[in-house]
């Protein structure tokens, strides 16, 4: 590792923890030829997954922009911050452990709404209504009805 201070690629690694949330090792290192200090972060190189949408257009994964759809559905409601992390990165996790490069945003819509169906139903038929892009009350009292059934 190059020093950020002299340019020299002789250091000795001092220091080596996993940082808060896991998914990085924070190092701590010291320079061999000036003799300072400086942080490094180590990562696993994840391949990108492509999110392929309704019209067949492709993007990679989005994480904030699956953050901020769950947080639409959830504004309001008695869910907290944590509880939605938690549930986009099991999501992330998911994705990245089925190795496969390319999936439809139909499947983590479905993925969502399961998820929302058992923290809030609120929540869950508000981005229901959103992701099956309901076009009257019939569709939506429809939806309703399921979640009553699958209550009971």
């Amino acid at each position: 590792m190059r020093c950020m201070y002299c340019g020299s690629l002789d250091s000795k690694v001092v220091d080596s923890r996993s940082t808060d949330d896991g998914t990085s090792i924070r190092r701590r290192r010291e320079c061999l030829n000036c003799g300072k200090r400086f942080t490094t972060y180590e990562k696993v190189e994840s391949v990108p997954i492509i999110v392929v949408k309704k019209d067949k257009s492709r993007q990679s994964f989005d994480r904030d922009k699956l953050e901020r759809g769950i947080l639409n559905a959830c504004a309001s409601r008695p869910v907290p911050l944590q509880t939605i992390d938690s549930m986009i990165t099991e999501i992330e996790s998911s994705l990245h452990n089925s190795l496969q490069r390319e999936v439809s945003s139909e499947k983590i819509g479905e993925m969502v709404m399961d998820m929302l169906r058992d923290i809030d139903e609120v929540a869950y038929v508000r981005f229901a209504s959103v992701y099956k892009q309901f076009k009257d009350i019939e569709t939506f009292q429809e939806e309703l009805k399921k979640l009553s059934e699958k209550r009971s």
